[in-house]
């Protein structure tokens, strides 16, 4: 067979990596780098305050400004982002969501500026703009953590972007509906399926009463999703085609959509990070490249986009150079393999055909089941689907202890020689310079301090009075864009007309599946304890800071409160001061915090000088999250107890240390280990 032309090949899907960080002008160097190693599309990764409506200068940033990706505070901040990347060319994915209408004004203020600058007319520039708003807010509330506002106003934020997209903005996605957070949040493939379809739905209702049919049908054409994939590949890539099958079906029998290329399921996707290991990190990059083929192998289900995480994310933030090894991977299978070549391999195969229609099946009595309770909205608001991913995520831990689900060079297979790719230390993984975060705060002062506050004041004027009305949103904000307003103004006016919102935790009606003989002889020691201190031991786990991955602070709530504690859980994004105040409250015997966003310098010491001051310095504080050993051995010299990083996956055998922290707080001695 002769090697195939360009031309018979499929073209690959748009390549991206999730980057940002420090800044505007550092992610903007990082860009045009990628770009000309031959990234086809940018993917910005926004910093926890971006993303949760914050000005760098409120308390709740401490710590987190730059970490997790960059921030943009105005729109001098998005000009500085995209200078010199000329944006009616690119293909900009933002993951952003609750604040998704202001990044989004600000992408588009700064596509017409350009326009302007060239010369062009800005109508025709913003009709050339490709790319994606994640704009997702229900799995917010139920996995990821960064909404602000109750579902209802945020629902409207959500219609407000997709009705004036698709008018002036036509060729953007202005939402992804984002199933990927659901399976780091412990969805099963039938979970995942049928939640991302009733959050389709219930986004689909409400635009549907805002447009007319031939509309319709051009909503339906840029609705795009963003999934997970696991290393279970074969499993991952029958839940795609599902994923496509359901599609069709329901866009077509629930919405009347007749042509079938705008029915067609559009996704992205970036494999799963959560499903990284922090012990031999090395064999993560078998696992992505086996995660990127469960969404690139099937043609009739293939990818539109692919972002892949690096080998190191599991130890920190990846470098530039890991970052290039990721987008080498999707370049080495989409030009040295013959994948694109073909028509899709699995058609007319009895086994996979027979676990999409098992997927499909069991997703479809989940949408019934789950549309019977009012729809997503309403089964966010009871808690339901938040409890049922809270109770699948224990029942995959659970696996996992037992080594019923095998984690190479974590439960099994653990024994290794030292790892070159580790030899540099900490140099192994990106850091973010201390100073960003003051430098942003002065940055802002000046920005406020140079803008026209007469500008300023009107437009969040007229903000604050469309949010009242049910007028569309999108042009007050892009009059608050324009005029200099800041992120954390433009979302403290709406907090102020919308109310802020705390979701359900799903930990009250979840419990770890089966008490084997270790959880029964922890339950007995934490018993025993209590009774030494004539009460029954109580823990309270917090969230400091933006972090709202709340996963495993839910895992290690309900594995306490099995193993007999008393646990005290409010849920994400509480200041230390409020953490502190708590404790005190519920007079606690251990503090537990949970921190993924590398704020832990910053936030954990402050808990512990908190407690401190307040005459409880005899509490106990213990830590888990992403955190590099140089940095556990800062915190360990700052007060800390005990710290807990990804290899420590036994929970039981936290628990069991728990108990040792808190008999040596009160004096009690050395206790026998109890596994």
């Amino acid at each position: 067979m002769p090697y195939p032309t360009d031309d018979q090949r499929d073209r690959p899907w748009v390549m991206r990596t999730y980057a940002g960080h420090s800044s505007a002008e550092a992610s903007n160097a990082l860009y045009r780098r990628n770009l000309a190693k031959g990234q086809t599309g940018l993917s910005v990764a926004f910093d926890l305050p971006t993303q949760t409506g914050y000005d760098a200068d409120h308390p709740l940033s401490r710590g987190e400004v730059g970490k997790v990706g960059v921030p943009i505070s105005h729109i001098g901040d998005m000009r500085q982002l995209f200078d010199g990347i000329p944006l009616a060319e690119a293909n900009t994915s933002m993951t952003i969501n609750a604040p998704a209408m202001w990044l989004l004004a600000l992408y588009v203020t700064v596509a017409e500026e350009q326009a302007r600058e060239q010369g062009r007319d800005t109508d025709e520039v913003l009709a050339q703009l490709t790319g994606t708003t994640q704009n997702d807010v229900i799995k917010e509330y139920l996995s990821r953590g960064t909404y602000i506002f109750p579902p209802g106003p945020s629902l409207r934020l959500t219609t407000d972007v997709i009705t004036w997209t698709v008018q002036h903005v036509p060729k953007w996605n202005p939402i992804n509906i984002c199933s990927y957070h659901l399976q780091e949040a412990g969805a099963t493939p039938t979970q995942e399926v049928a939640y991302a379809m009733c959050t389709a739905m219930a986004v689909l209702d409400a635009v549907r009463e805002r447009v007319d049919d031939a509309e319709m049908t051009r909503v339906v054409s840029r609705m795009s999703f963003f999934v997970n994939a696991g290393v279970r590949f074969v499993e991952e890539m029958c839940k795609m085609r599902a994923f496509t099958q359901l599609w069709d079906e329901i866009t077509r029998d629930r919405y009347g959509v007749t042509d079938p290329k705008a029915r067609r399921f559009r996704y992205g996707v970036q494999v799963n990070s959560l499903g990284l290991t922090e012990a031999q990190p090395e064999n993560n990059v078998q696992r992505i490249v086996l995660e990127m083929l469960a969404v690139a192998m099937s043609k009739d289900s293939r990818a539109r986009a692919i972002q892949l995480p690096a080998w190191n994310e599991a130890l920190g933030l990846p470098r530039p150079w890991d970052q290039q090894w990721a987008l080498r991977m999707q370049q080495v299978l989409a030009y040295e393999t013959d994948l694109l070549e073909y028509e899709d391999i699995f058609e007319g195969s009895t086994v996979i055909t027979q676990r999409v229609n098992e997927i499909v099946a069991d997703a479809r009595k989940e949408i019934d089941h789950v549309q019977q309770m009012g729809g997503a909205v309403a089964a966010v608001e009871s808690g339901y689907m938040k409890s049922q991913l809270v109770a699948s995520l224990g029942e995959y831990r659970r696996k996992v202890e037992s080594g019923e689900r095998v984690l190479v060079g974590v439960n099994k297979f653990d024994t290794s020689e030292p790892s070159p790719l580790q030899a540099e230390g900490a140099e192994a993984i990106e850091t973010v310079d201390p100073e960003v975060e003051a430098s942003a705060v002065a940055a802002l002062e000046s920005w406020r301090s140079q803008r026209d506050s007469e500008a300023v004041d009107s437009a969040m004027a007229r903000l604050r009075e469309v949010a009242g009305t049910d007028e569309n949103l999108f042009e007050a904000t892009l009059e608050c864009a324009r005029a200099g307003v800041t992120t954390g103004e433009w979302a403290g006016t709406l907090r102020e007309v919308f109310g802020e919102y705390r979701a359900p935790t799903g930990v009250s009606s979840s419990a770890a599946p089966g008490a084997g003989g270790e959880l029964a002889t922890v339950r007995e020691r934490v018993r025993a304890t209590g009774e030494e201190l004539g009460e029954r031991l109580r823990m309270l786990v917090g969230k400091p800071g933006l972090d709202g991955h709340s996963n495993g602070a839910e895992q290690v709530a309900v594995r306490a409160r099995d193993a007999g504690f008393e646990v005290v859980y409010q849920g994400i994004r509480l200041t230390p001061e409020q953490i502190v105040a708590a404790a005190v409250q519920e007079d606690v015997h251990v503090v537990g915090l949970s921190v993924l966003s590398g704020s832990h310098l910053d936030v954990v010491p402050d808990v512990v000088e908190g407690l401190r001051a307040a005459g409880a310095g005899d509490v106990p504080v213990i830590v888990g999250g992403i955190i590099p050993p140089a940095d556990a051995e800062e915190l360990t010299s700052r007060g800390i107890a005990r710290v807990f990083t990804p290899k420590d996956y036994e929970l039981t055998e936290i628990m069991d240390e728990v108990v040792t922290v808190v008999r040596e707080a009160k004096g009690l001695g050395q206790p026998q280990l109890a596994v």
